[in-house]
């Protein structure tokens, strides 16, 4: 089973091209949304929560928006937020690839926003990143409630850079010239890959930074890469 890990700054069009691996028929495991699981009504995450951060409960779920207040820009504060929430997502995670490798399936994706902030690319064989010019990047931004231009710039300083994430990434889908465009990137990128062998599961002893001739490297260069 080959392991890809798609990431992608703010408004880059990370979730949209993660559709379209689902569409294409790649089971795709969304740590946002495994975050949104853990804090709804019912979420296993709701009663640490309210312990470490009293006030941000609503009718049973976690105010996401009253969090954010608690934690955005305080990093002591993000830190115990991530000490409950990452230990449960990761659980959440595993569970998903055993489920996938006892399926037999071929390929997997892991649509993790912070992959590189977290090192994740330690679990995958390859990585993609979704990239977008950065003025059509602000842009779509900007276009959502409740955000300004001083927060927009707040988050993108705790986020590797795109033009690092582009450097580090095995694979880089655009998705500044349309989803028909990013479509057949993602489509060709599935191609490439599907057929093989993957090494990061299951995993062997403590996770490892992955050599450089790592069998799962080997096939992946440069000039083979998916990019404007």
């Amino acid at each position: 089973m080959f392991i890809l890990g798609l990431t992608g700054s703010i408004g880059m069009g990370k979730s949209e091209t993660s559709k379209m691996f689902r569409r294409l028929g790649v089971p795709v495991f969304d740590a946002d949304a495994a975050v949104h699981e853990l804090l709804k009504k019912g979420g296993r995450a709701v009663r640490r929560v309210e312990d470490t951060f009293p006030g941000v409960i609503r009718d049973g779920a976690v105010d996401r928006p009253a969090l954010g207040a608690k934690v955005f820009g305080k990093r002591d504060e993000l830190r115990k937020l991530e000490a409950i929430l990452h230990p449960m997502v990761g659980q959440m995670q595993r569970a998903f690839l055993a489920d996938a490798q006892a399926r037999r399936l071929p390929l997997v994706v892991l649509d993790i926003p912070l992959l590189f902030e977290g090192r994740g690319e330690e679990r995958c064989d390859a990585t993609a990143v979704a990239s977008a010019p950065y003025y059509l990047q602000r842009q779509r931004v900007l276009a959502r409630p409740n955000m300004t231009a001083e927060k927009f710039e707040n988050i993108r300083r705790q986020q590797v850079p795109d033009a690092v994430k582009r450097q580090r990434a095995d694979f880089i889908l655009p998705t500044g010239l349309g989803r028909r465009y990013t479509l057949r990137h993602v489509a060709k990128l599935i191609a490439a890959i599907a057929a093989r062998p993957g090494h990061a599961w299951p995993p062997k002893g403590r996770p490892h930074r992955r050599p450089n001739n790592h069998p799962s490297r080997r096939p992946v260069h440069a000039r083979n890469r998916i990019r404007h």
